[in-house]
């Protein structure tokens, strides 16, 4: 088993199930927590080098620059529907992480069966 790629795909699912729980659970803490996750998510797919790297790097960027004027919006104004929004915005760029890690996983596990 490759723990490498155990602690890589644990963390982009970290990453869309934290902020799914701030959609739960609208407060400050759960935003900090699913940014700060998001953050430690981009920072492992900096160092990954396979077909869809930049792909994937990409995607996590995009969370990020959600969930941090998220929270800054959250904790400077309070405007709730904006931290929603962008938050939604970024679950969507989590979702389409995971689904390029399905298929990176896909395409490495036919190179090992040949």
């Amino acid at each position: 088993m490759d723990w490498g790629k155990v602690t890589f795909i644990f963390f982009t699912l970290m990453s869309l199930t934290t902020t799914a729980g701030f959609l739960y659970e609208q407060n400050v803490i759960a935003l900090f927590v699913a940014a700060g996750v998001n953050l430690i998510s981009t920072i492992l797919k900096i160092g990954v080098k396979n077909l869809l790297s930049a792909e994937l790097l990409a995607s996590s960027l995009v969370a990020d620059l959600h969930l941090i004027p998220a929270f800054l919006v959250f904790v400077f104004s309070g405007n709730l529907k904006l931290v929603i929004a962008l938050a939604i915005g970024a679950i969507i760029a989590n979702l389409f992480s995971v689904a390029l890690t399905l298929i990176e996983s896909a395409k490495s596990n036919e190179k090992d069966e040949f």
